[in-house]
């Protein structure tokens, strides 16, 4: 019998949330000691980025939807077990090709988990505060993200074992997470008579009542992954390589501008209205990446992370401003295959731009990668901006005329 009230486990997910995305993010500040101590090249830096963004992909297209079926608590027991036998793969590697094993199987616990997650949150959220669980399913990735990072750098340069003292630490705290799941009450019937094939069909969806809000939430969502993406896989060599610092402290901090900073704003911009929310996150996305470009070209670090962190308002509001106005508008049955779907759309933005840029810094080299990568985002953040705002407008206009 489950033993956790609804209000505890609620508090709890939102923990196991962050926690999975803090250990996808602790790698981060270890791709360069990595890559000095195994030679690897960008690429192969990227790549192992990016299979765990693969991996989550797939696992959120086949099983995203799965907890709406069998339920939230034995998806997320499966996701936590997963995770747990990617924590001791990292802790045990001793080259490139435990990491690629690692990450694969990382991306694969953390996509199952984060639609079973997510959708329970909607769920278990108080019913006084109904929107509280969409808030914080934006809220807690990119707090996790940045705490990730910021962790792993701080053990990295002051702890012994850098290399896997984290994970061992991680390994820990996962344990108490399944623990806690086992405590914690089904919000979802199983479902009667689901063949095994029907249980991992292809299964994200967007009901009819959330595809204007999705369509007009995409390219926000887009640009604010992929910049998160350039973030965690070349953050840290963009400051060694480029503005000359090798501390493993402020490459951690180079994650923690941009996602840190996101999560902070997510949650102050909470009770605004969705559109608002995307408009504003878009130009402070442009606007950040803008500045930051800027302090990279001319040496400049504390401009540069002057423009992540207002690249990293940009993230926060315009993630939770698309992801709040579309999830709470599918029924429960429907919500964890939309979860998924919002998620697709994110890490796709997250990953395919990422190995994209490790392979142009082979070629053209990391300043000049970077320049490039930015304008895009720059052009698609503006873009989405002023689609949403013409969207808004003939809103507007329309309920006034109905009025």
């Amino acid at each position: 019998m489950p033993t956790l009230s609804r209000g505890a486990s609620f508090w709890m997910l939102v923990a196991t949330l962050g926690f999975l995305l803090f250990a996808s993010s602790a790698p981060s500040p270890l791709y360069i000691v990595y890559q000095a101590k195994w030679h690897f090249s960008p690429i192969t830096l990227t790549s192992v980025f990016a299979v765990y963004a693969v991996a989550l992909l797939l696992a959120l297209i086949f099983a995203g939807s799965l907890s709406d079926r069998v339920g939230r608590r034995p998806v997320l027991l499966g996701a936590l077990a997963v995770q747990l036998v990617a924590m001791v793969l990292f802790g045990l590697a001793h080259g490139v090709g435990a990491l690629f094993a690692a990450r694969i199987v990382q991306g694969v616990a953390t996509g199952v988990g984060m639609g079973a997650i997510s959708a329970a949150l909607i769920d278990l959220a108080p019913k006084h505060r109904p929107h509280l669980g969409a808030v914080l399913s934006a809220a807690a990735p990119p707090f996790g993200l940045a705490l990730g990072a910021l962790g792993s750098g701080l053990l990295v340069e002051y702890a012994p074992d850098p290399l896997r003292l984290v994970y061992w630490l991680l390994t820990g705290v996962f344990v108490l997470a399944i623990a806690g799941t086992l405590a914690m009450p089904e919000t979802v019937q199983r479902s009667a008579g689901a063949s095994l094939r029907s249980t991992f069909s292809p299964s994200i969806g967007i009901p009819p009542q959330a595809r204007a809000s999705f369509l007009a939430g995409a390219p926000v969502l887009l640009a604010t992954w992929a910049l998160g993406g350039l973030y965690l896989s070349l953050g840290p060599s963009l400051v060694a390589g480029v503005l000359g610092n090798s501390s493993h402290v402020i490459g951690a901090l180079v994650v923690v501008a941009v996602a840190g900073t996101g999560s902070i704003a997510s949650l102050l911009v909470a009770n605004r209205h969705p559109s608002h929310v995307l408009i504003g996150g878009a130009l402070a996305l442009a606007l950040g990446i803008g500045i930051t470009l800027l302090g990279l070209n001319d040496g400049i670090t504390s401009l540069f992370f002057i423009g992540s962190v207002i690249a990293g308002v940009g993230f926060g509001a315009g993630f939770s401003g698309g992801f709040k106005s579309t999830v709470s508008l599918a029924p429960p049955t429907e919500r964890a295959s939309l979860v998924a779907a919002v998620y697709v759309l994110c890490y796709g933005g997250f990953s395919i731009p990422a190995v994209a840029a490790g392979v142009a810094v082979s070629h053209a080299g990391l300043l000049a990668t970077t320049n490039v990568y930015g304008s895009v985002l720059v052009v698609l953040a503006l873009g989405a901006a002023a689609a949403t705002l013409a969207r808004h407008r003939r809103a507007t206009a329309t309920a006034a005329v109905a009025a």
